[in-house]
């Protein structure tokens, strides 16, 4: 009978290296990180999503996007490949938790910040308004409107659905705060057709201590009480009450702020014709503004260059509000 022995060979690689090769070259992955990953499985309430690591990682529904999303399906489709943000450590079981929101959130804080650079104009529609506003999205951000920079005759309530011309006032993703004015888009529109020296007709929207809110072709401009009358006025209320039909003259257009400053001081014929003459003011009014530009141009021809401009009478801040978040918890 023939003996056979078996022989063992050796190739000198155990178990323990085998885990350890494969730690080797695992990917580790941190909160924050961008990666790619492809959609394996779509769940009630989720997927599964291949990234590479040993276990598949998992996005939340509330986490596909920057909008609300009622199914998976919306947004994901099974083996669609795209960019994943990394939202948390993983848990006991080795899975990372996924988001494709917070990609959105910081791209659109990106975008938003390059069109205030752009001093450009965004329409949006008003979905809701509290006590001190309007709330719009711009580019799936929260954005505010606060009372004082919508310019219309409606209730605030009476907004929702409609969509607005908006300026940038405050983009700031530090504080979460994303702030606009409808008032400073329509003024900026309705300042490509006027002219420092036109006079204007309009109506008293509203009368303050410091002076009158005049409604001219839908956009508000302020006529100081300073530019009331050469005549001392105690207050706007003894010359105006509101809905009042006015001519006034523009003395200043200021886009940046979004201001519009108007006078009937310097269409005054007389000193204190606004108080005891106001039909002839309105009367000679094309005749004295035609004066006033011709005086302008003499001073702007003979100023001295280092001579510094008068400056505008201050208005009172606005009141402090309540700014909405830009990006909801």
């Amino acid at each position: 009978m023939v003996s056979q022995k078996t022989s063992t060979i050796d190739i000198g690689f155990t178990h323990d290296d085998f885990a350890a090769l494969l730690d080797k070259y695992d990917y580790h992955f941190s909160p924050g990180d961008i990666v790619a990953g492809t959609v394996f499985s779509l769940e009630p309430r989720g997927a599964l999503i291949d990234i590479g690591a040993k276990t598949a990682a998992y996005i939340p529904i509330q986490e596909m996007s920057i909008n609300r999303v009622d199914s998976p399906d919306e947004v994901l489709q099974s083996n669609e490949t795209r960019e994943f943000f990394i939202l948390t450590d993983e848990n006991e079981d080795g899975q990372l938790t996924l988001s494709i929101r917070r990609i959105e959130y910081m791209r659109a804080w990106e975008r938003v910040r390059q069109l205030q650079t752009e001093d450009a104009t965004v329409r949006s529609l008003v979905f809701a308004t509290n006590r001190g506003g309007a709330l719009v999205r711009i580019e799936g951000l929260r954005g505010f409107i606060p009372g004082s920079h919508i310019s219309t005759r409606k209730p605030k309530e009476d907004l929702v659905g409609e969509e607005l011309p908006l300026k940038f006032l405050e983009v700031d993703e530090d504080r979460n705060r994303l702030v606009l004015s409808h008032r400073r888009a329509l003024v900026e529109r309705k300042m490509n057709r006027l002219e420092v020296g036109e006079v204007v007709i309009g109506s008293v929207r509203g009368i303050k201590p410091y002076g009158a809110f005049i409604d001219i072709g839908g956009v508000s401009g302020l006529l100081h009480i300073s530019e009331i009358s050469h005549d001392h006025i105690d207050t706007p209320h003894s010359v105006f009450n509101v809905n009042d039909e006015v001519k006034v003259m523009i003395i200043d257009l200021d886009a940046e702020r979004g201001r519009i400053s108007l006078s009937t001081k310097q269409l005054e014929p007389e000193p204190g014709d606004m108080i005891n003459n106001r039909d002839r003011v309105y009367d000679k009014a094309e005749e004295m503004a035609a004066k006033y530009r011709e005086k302008m141009r003499a001073q702007q021809e003979t100023a001295n260059p280092q001579a510094q401009p008068e400056s505008e009478p201050e208005l009172p801040e606005i009141e402090e509000i309540d700014i909405v978040p830009a990006v909801e918890d």
